[in-house]
């Protein structure tokens, strides 16, 4: 049972497929005016009269000439018929089992006018985009109007559709079978080119007089954001304005509607009804714009939302629970009927833009609030750890496949102190004196780091990366090189960072704490990333830098091969992009690896970053990073990036702590800078346990039967991580229904994709667990998964 069309929302995303979502819910953009327009409902206080002695509510509403049962119509939405297969003749039968309200019905709906008018018993409206060939559009009208529908809604803000991004990334084309069903001829597969060939872009105030000519239904114009236009539409002879900025589809940066209500309402005076669309969620959102200056709202997205979730019973839901909270909200706040709505209900009757409320003086007990501080803290990809973490503790007996690190049988307390004083030795041994030796131990340190030398040694030997000492900035782990890298080579708003996606968040989160702007792209395509880079750079952005995991990477356990290391180090010397090359899991894997971007690098377009977390042992904290690229300074003269990221480490950490640096120095010394050999046995044990995982998973869910549900698995050749295809939404819900009622912990895939996806999708970690572990844990894996798919309605 859903109690608000924000429930009805999530149940929807789950059940549509990732590129589907995002051309039904994104908009143009960054979708700032997107969120404007939900924001500006939120900034409105109604203010509740007591004691009116009034009744029941009333919401009923009459509008040119037809009574509605509240003052809700449905928003006209294109290709219903990607959210459900009957589409607009669904909504149809949802809306009039609901109220009876008019149905604004898209030009572009995928089911005929004629099978939609003899759905339901509800008004319907037409919505118009007016073709470059008019005797089309006329011809769309005159079929509208000979099967009943009772007035037009010219839309005027669509002289081409906005830049959708959501869509660009997503290569988005309309699945075969949807299409417009009431326009003639082929071609429809790509909205956006459709609409640039099609739609006219010359229209002018005289289209009105055009409309009047060819149909005697009322007229209402769509996409009024301005008293100036307001006054010309009333001028121009419209029976009525519709108060809208497409749902933030076209104009990115324009006003949330509720915003711009109360100046449109002051120049209508009136004379037309006004009616909105935009952000409506909410009972007490659709009294905010009647008391701002509406006389209706349309109802877009969540529509969709219900019709995604349960067909036309689905829009019937998101209906009922609407039309309750205005029922309920008019009794508390002392109304009822329509007509006692007024400017007092609200906190403010502004003339112009809804202010945003004074804000509260802080206390001085030292209370913060969320919205002064830095607005990273608010991401959803800064609570995905959390969440995990607390599964984690909240359920000690379960088997869990979510940690990626390393084995706990091959850590041995005394190696720590072995290392160290073997460090300690090698310092004595090359003539420090004792003194020297303590700072070495107790102070600070060169920001850069102490044992530069051996780690270089190290990756000349184990890695083929031959680069000067100097170049390497020693580092609190592999994230925190993350950090220097983006800060120093990231300048300003219009510089770009692109990501593979899937991707590991910490580099997400990273960029998103230094307000650098990401860019996903398709994890294991090089023509993906240049068609991003081309793609930013027709927007007047720069991209600075690719970040990869080309070694079994974190989360998807993907590899690329020899001839993608080289096609993109091609790329990135033509277009002239950095490479961020994060490879924890080489030494850790068994059998030969593909050489490192950096061993590759002849251009010097690689920063490499590095961690001995895994390779050693994750408690020492300590990363590097490779950094030669020449930086010509002001003065002429020339030094190396990794001279920037110690001046920024200087102000963030000072320096790496020098115990730690001993350690690790210590076993790099220890193995001649050969930490593969160190790691052959821990490499073969993370091959065998890959396998384990692997073949039991097999066992358990051979071929026919993981077909017959739907489930698959990738087989990566090395790391932690091996992603798990299901047919049900594999949410922080179904964790937590995993954790508590099958005793088994795992890894959303959706909190590695930066811009949405992977909701199907688990990561399975199989790093950590024994061998009698790994058989248990994916016995009550593969119970959950069938118990799910089991009880997943699609």
């Amino acid at each position: 049972m859903k109690l608000t069309l924000g429930e009805f929302r999530e149940s929807a995303r789950a059940r549509l497929e990732p590129p589907v979502w995002d051309f039904l819910e994104g908009g143009a953009g960054e979708e700032k005016t997107v969120a404007a327009n939900v924001e500006a409902f939120d900034r409105v206080r109604l203010r509740p009269r007591i004691l009116r002695g009034g009744g029941d509510p009333d919401p009923a509403v009459k509008i040119l000439g037809r009574t509605w049962d509240v003052p809700v119509g449905i928003a006209p939405l294109a290709f219903q018929t990607l959210a459900h297969p009957l589409g607009e003749v669904a909504t149809a039968q949802g809306t009039a089992a609901a109220a009876r309200v008019p149905v604004v019905v898209s030009t572009f709906a995928g089911r005929p006018f004629e099978e939609i008018a003899a759905a339901a018993d509800v008004p319907l409206w037409l919505q118009v985009y007016c073709l470059r060939d008019r005797s089309v559009t006329r011809a769309v009208v005159e079929r509208a109007q000979a099967a009943g529908f009772e007035a037009l809604v010219l839309t005027a803000d669509t002289p081409h559709l906005g830049r959708r991004l959501r869509d660009l990334r997503n290569g988005f084309r309309l699945p075969e079978g949807v299409g417009p069903a009431n326009l003639p001829g082929s071609g429809f597969t790509d909205p956006a080119a459709h609409a640039r060939a099609e739609l006219a872009p010359d229209l002018d105030w005289s289209v009105i007089d055009w409309l009047r000519s060819v149909s005697s239904l009322p007229i209402l114009v769509k996409g009024v954001l301005s008293d100036a236009d307001a006054v010309c539409a009333v001028e121009a002879g419209v029976d009525g304005i519709v108060v809208s900025n497409h749902g933030g589809r076209q104009l990115d940066g324009a006003p949330g509607t509720l915003d711009v209500l109360p100046e449109v309402a002051a120049a209508v005076a009136g004379r037309v009804p006004i009616l909105l669309d935009g952000g409506v969620r909410r009972g007490r959102d659709v009294l905010a714009a009647l008391a701002l200056g509406a006389d209706a709202v349309l109802l877009g997205r969540p529509v969709l939302h219900g019709l995604a979730t349960g067909g036309a019973e689905g829009v019937t839901d998101v209906l009922t629970v609407l039309l309750a909270e205005v029922t309920e909200t008019m009794a508390l706040a002392g109304v009822r009927t329509i007509a006692d709505v007024g400017p007092e209900l609200v906190r403010a009757a502004p003339a112009g833009p809804v202010a945003a409320e004074p804000a509260a003086p802080v206390p001085l007990t030292g209370v913060l609030r969320r919205e002064d501080l830095h607005a990273s803290v608010g991401d959803p990809v800064m609570d995905t750890m959390n969440f995990l973490n607390e599964v984690t503790i909240r359920y000690p007996d379960a088997v869990s496949f979510a940690p990626g690190r390393p084995y706990d049988g091959f850590f041995d307390t005394e190696q720590v102190f072995t290392y160290i004083r073997r460090y300690l030795d090698q310092l004595a041994a090359e003539g420090r004196t004792p003194a020297q030796v303590r700072d070495a131990i107790f102070q600070y340190g060169p920001t850069a780091g102490r044992i530069r030398e051996l780690v270089a040694e190290s990756l000349r030997v184990d890695e083929g990366i031959d680069v000067p000492a100097e170049s390497i900035v020693v580092t609190v782990g592999c994230q925190e090189a993350m950090f220097l890298a983006l800060r120093a080579i990231f300048s300003g708003p219009h510089d770009v960072l692109l990501v593979v996606s899937p991707c590991y968040v910490g580099i997400t989160g990273a960029a998103r704490l230094l307000d650098v702007a990401v860019t996903a792209v398709e994890e294991g395509s090089v023509a993906a990333i240049e068609a991003a880079a081309e793609e930013e750079r027709s927007r007047g952005r720069r991209v600075r830098a690719v970040y990869v995991c080309p070694d079994h990477s974190n989360p998807s356990g993907v590899t690329m091969s020899l001839a993608e290391r080289h096609e993109l180090l091609a790329l990135a010397g033509r277009l002239g992009l950095l490479i961020l090359e994060d490879s924890p899991y080489r030494l850790v894997s068994p059998g030969a690896q593909q050489p490192t971007l950096k061993s590759l690098d002849r251009e010097q377009r690689v920063v490499h970053l590095g961690s001995y977390a895994k390779s050693l042992f994750p408690g020492a904290r300590l990363g590097f990073a490779v950094a030669d690229q020449p930086v010509v300074r002001p003065d002429g003269t020339t030094g190396l990036l990794a001279d920037e990221l110690a001046k920024i480490k200087s102000m963030v950490t000072v320096n790496t702590s020098p115990l730690s640096q001993a350690a690790v120095g210590g076993a790099l010394l220890a193995t001649g800078g050969r930490l593969s050999d160190l790691n052959a046995e821990t490499a073969a044990y993370y091959g065998e346990t890959m396998t384990r995982t692997l073949a039991a998973l097999g066992r358990h869910l051979p071929e026919d039967r993981r077909e017959r549900l739907g489930v698959s698995w990738n087989t990566p050749s090395g790391g932690f991580f091996l992603t798990v295809q299901v047919p049900f939404p594999a949410d922080n819900a179904a964790l937590t229904r995993s954790a508590q009622e099958y005793g088994v912990i795992w890894t959303p895939m959706s909190y590695f994709y930066p811009s949405g996806g992977g909701q199907r999708a688990m990561r399975l970690s199989t790093s950590y667990l024994s061998p009698a572990e790994i058989d248990e844990g994916v016995a009550r894996l593969v119970a959950f998964i069938e118990g799910s798919a089991a009880n997943w309605v699609r």
